[in-house]
């Protein structure tokens, strides 16, 4: 399945979960904010949210700073 993520498209395998994906992108261990097609996935709901073909993610990394 082709995904559009921060609007660059990959290539996944299908029924892959929003938490699947970010750790296939080396994402899972950082603060982060995502969206899935408009709306915002809080993180207790990434393992069960299935992306699917044409899906449109963004995804925002924290960084702390003082």
């Amino acid at each position: 399945m082709e995904i559009v993520i921060n609007g660059e498209t990959k290539e996944f395998e299908d029924n892959l979960s929003v938490e699947e994906v970010l750790k296939l992108l080396n994402l899972h261990h950082q603060r982060l904010a995502v969206e899935l097609n408009l709306r915002v996935i809080r993180k207790d709901n990434w393992k069960t949210t299935t992306l699917k073909d044409a899906d449109k993610l963004e995804i925002i990394h924290f960084v702390g700073g003082g």
